[in-house]
């Protein structure tokens, strides 16, 4: 039943309520014929003044709650975009306005929802991509072997090198994986904290990479304030996110080219902070890819990017573990040719334990 149709019967049914009083009131001599009569007439023309009002009335009703099912009728068929007039009454137009609120959130919801099935189709995408050049690699050299078209002692070593560098690579890859998933369901540091000192990461850090940059001829410069640095980062992964930008520095340096680490005290809002700098003499970064270097897989010369070992995952880690612990992380083009890739972090001071602490109530209250 209509609303308006509703609304009528009840008036029909109280009219017709009265008119039996009247009725009754006449029956026992309570009033006299005239009396009954114009008291009916005036409940008849009531009735009537009252089906005319509630027809005028109902009618604005009947469109707003139209209009909101109308509304929610293009809103399932998958017209997101569907929205409402705000006309009406003023719980009507408050309806209309929470119906609006619910379209944006889900049009946001499908948005966001559209553009993760996305980065999963390209993830696994790129997944099977720089699974499987290493793995064919890796099969050819072993049929190789295996047939025994190899002679010589020196290309057999050369053959065996090759797949185990593959073999490592695809173990770096798996690890990458395996962290930024870590990562993306991490919300907090764990309790127990140990402040970073910087001296002390690089000194374990930079031996790892002395094969590498003796390959290229590439010299090495550490540039660090004379004061001992402390900051509020567990040391891996400090440790981390300079692997990671040294890797990439290394990867794209010329020939004997240089590549300088730097770190200097950064003044921020309210806190101190330290500014890291990795620079090296490479190509650089075209403006235009500067914004998306540090999503997964994004590589802004792919073919050349594969040929030299990257996965395109190293800068996505140091983004989240900078982010993790309130920082900033970016990369600018420097005086010269080449890349700076900067992050900043907090310093570490007496209270370190203190500040991670409120660090991780703000966390839990923001969520």
């Amino acid at each position: 039943m209509k609303l308006r149709s509703y609304l009528m019967l009840a008036n029909t049914i109280s009219i017709v309520f009265i008119i039996i009083l009247q009725l009754v009131f006449y029956r026992f001599m309570l009033l006299s014929k005239e009396q009954f009569i114009l008291l009916t007439l005036a409940t008849v023309g009531a009735g009537i003044v009252s089906c005319m009002l509630y027809f005028l009335f109902v009618r604005p009703l009947e469109d707003s709650v139209r209009r909101i099912g109308e509304g929610a009728g293009l809103i399932a068929a998958g017209d997101l975009k569907a929205r409402v007039k705000h006309t009406g009454l003023r719980e009507f137009k408050q309806l209309a306005e929470q119906f609006n609120h619910m379209g944006i959130h889900l049009e946001e919801s499908f948005r966001q929802i559209k553009a993760v099935e996305a980065a999963q189709r390209e993830l696994v995408a790129n997944m099977a991509h720089d699974l499987r050049t290493p793995l064919a690699s890796v099969q050819s050299y072993v049929e190789a072997l295996e047939d025994g078209v190899i002679s010589d002692e020196e290309s057999f070593k050369y053959y065996l090198g090759t797949i185990r560098s593959e073999t490592v690579r695809l173990g770096e890859l798996i690890q990458d994986l395996f962290e930024l998933s870590t990562l993306d369901e991490k919300k907090h540091e764990p309790a127990v904290f140990e402040p970073a000192n910087v001296e002390d990461v690089l000194v374990e850090l930079l031996p790892r990479f002395t094969k590498p940059l003796d390959e290229k001829s590439l010299q090495l410069r550490v540039k660090l304030p004379e004061l001992s640095l402390r900051l509020t980062m567990q040391p891996r992964h400090l440790q981390r996110i300079l692997q990671n930008l040294l890797e990439n520095a290394v990867r794209h340096s010329p020939q004997g080219g240089l590549i300088l680490i730097e770190a200097e005290e950064w003044y921020g809002q309210q806190e101190k902070l330290i500014r890291f700098s990795v620079i090296d003499e490479g190509e650089g970064v075209p403006e235009a890819d500067r914004e998306r270097i540090f999503e997964r897989f994004y590589r802004s010369d792919r073919s050349r990017s594969r040929d030299s070992g990257g996965a395109g995952l190293g800068l996505s880690i140091a983004k989240l573990l900078v982010e993790q612990y309130g920082g900033e992380i970016g990369v600018q083009q420097p005086s010269h040719h080449g890349s700076l890739f900067w992050f900043t972090l907090y310093e570490a001071a007496e209270d370190t334990d203190k500040f991670f602490s409120k660090k991780r109530l703000r966390g839990e209250e923001e969520a």
